[in-house]
């Protein structure tokens, strides 16, 4: 398949990366020259220097006989000319554009992106995403990562195995014979920086960080097996009041269960807007740094508290400064993954990498076939995949002990009839069956040719 990456930053570097590393002809198109370099340098990649939206840029780049155009410039106005010059000069089949500005993005608006208007097939919002992460964060407190499958009936949780864990120095075959009701799989670990999928032979140890694939009444029992509790949260500070902290706060004055939540934003005229945008939620206008504002917060007595500013450093000091003024739990926003080895130094319990989860999104949108959803985990570093098994599979009609799945590949999850199982050695997977599959990413092209879903516009 043939790909314009429009935007060679973070987003549009990794979907390069993703895409190159799967034998896809891709080109980079980006208005600095550094970027583009290192996307060539480092990247299977053809790369041109120039504005995406401009027409000659795009013939540059190949658009005539291109499959798919992926926007992911900093500018929304530059993303969506960059499809509307994709489709009425060009024509390319499949156009997806990152937008930022929440004006775009509200529904009695939609009509704008019909194809006799502005023909974008997919907008991915980044902030919208981000608030998702954020509030699945809220939900299960006590893991430092979290993702639905199956239609929310099954759970991906990341958890940090303390001291106090009951089942370490525990081979996991044990654990499957010692809680042989639990619907749950550990399908990656991380030690010492390095991820893995682990084996039946081995052990938990002190400072892992596990992910565990589960069903969704399960969540409790498995926290409480890996030495976690899953408190309620009823109080929560959030600090920043963009388009992120705004959405989280909207989305936690909906729900049914009281959440009493406290926005501080810095900049006056952006915490005015969330004041008038808001019902029940108090907004502080001062720095979220300030440990006497923290104090007005109520930061002491509150269950959470979220730092969603724009600035990483800022979003870490201040849920290190929330834990040290007494906060139990600090959930920050943190765009750089060179970062993310000082979170667990720093006490602070789970991340959100925008970059990670608007690359989930885009993804999920490029796979064809059955794939229903894609999940990356840490630095692009292994996915979750969700797949409907096709009759024409190689693995349909199998066992999974007899697929010829890589070493790095561990099924986590499985949908049989409408029922959420737990996968053994001896299940038989059948067309219509849909499976949650943790996959290490070198491996991601083969479990994509098992499973007969290939890389394609829609």
């Amino acid at each position: 398949m043939k790909v314009i990456i429009c935007g060679a930053g973070q987003v549009g570097w990794q979907i390069a990366r993703h895409l190159s590393g799967e034998n896809n002809d891709v080109t980079v198109v980006d208005n600095n020259p550094d970027l583009v370099r290192r996307a060539t340098d480092s990247l299977d990649v053809q790369g041109i220097t120039g504005f995406a939206s401009y027409p000659d840029i795009l013939d540059q780049a190949g658009a005539r006989d291109a499959d798919m155009v992926i926007a992911a410039t900093f500018s929304d106005e530059v993303n969506m000319v960059t499809c509307q010059v994709a489709h009425s000069v060009f024509s390319v089949p499949r156009k997806i554009a990152r937008l930022r500005s929440q004006s775009y993005l509200t529904a009695i608006y939609s009509d704008l992106y019909r194809r006799d208007h502005m023909p974008i097939d997919v907008v991915i919002s980044p902030e919208k995403e981000v608030a998702e992460a954020a509030l699945q964060r809220l939900s299960v407190p006590s893991t430092f990562d979290t993702e639905y499958f199956l239609g929310g009936k099954a759970q991906l949780l990341g958890v940090l195995l303390d001291e106090d864990c009951p089942v370490l120095n525990t081979p996991l075959r044990q654990l499957t014979d010692l809680f042989s009701t639990l619907r749950a799989i550990v399908v990656g670990v991380r030690r010492e920086g390095n991820l893995f999928t682990p084996e039946a032979g081995d052990q938990l140890f002190e400072g892992d960080q596990i992910y565990v694939c589960t069903h969704r009444d399960d969540v409790p029992r498995t926290l409480e097996i890996f030495g976690k509790s899953n408190t309620k949260q009823e109080r929560v500070v959030i600090i920043g009041g963009g388009n992120v902290g705004l959405a989280v706060a909207k989305a936690l004055e909906a729900r049914t269960e009281r959440v009493r939540a406290k926005v501080i934003e810095k900049n006056r005229t952006c915490a005015e807007l969330a004041a008038n945008a808001l019902e029940r939620t108090i907004v502080l206008n001062g720095d979220g740094l300030n440990a006497e504002l923290l104090e007005e917060a109520s930061i002491s007595r509150a269950d959470a508290v979220l730092a969603v500013t724009d600035d990483d450093k800022t979003n870490i000091l201040a849920a290190v400064r929330a834990k040290s003024a007494g906060c139990p739990m600090a959930i920050c926003l943190v765009n750089d993954p060179t970062l993310v080895p000082l979170m667990a130094p720093l006490d602070i319990d789970a991340y959100i990498n925008p970059r990670a989860t608007t690359v989930s999104s885009i993804l999920r949108h490029i796979r064809h076939g059955r794939v229903r959803q894609i999940y990356s985990i840490g630095d692009a570093e292994a996915e979750v995949i969700e797949a409907e098994v096709l009759s024409t599979s190689p693995i349909s009609g199998q066992t999974i002990r007899d697929i010829g799945f890589p070493e790095g590949v561990i099924v986590g999850a499985m949908l049989k009839g409408g029922k959420v199982v737990r996968p053994t050695g001896q299940t038989k997977v059948e067309e219509g069956d849909v499976i949650v599959i943790f996959s290490m990413a070198a491996d991601v092209p083969e479990v994509e040719r098992l499973l007969q879903v290939t890389i394609d516009f829609f």
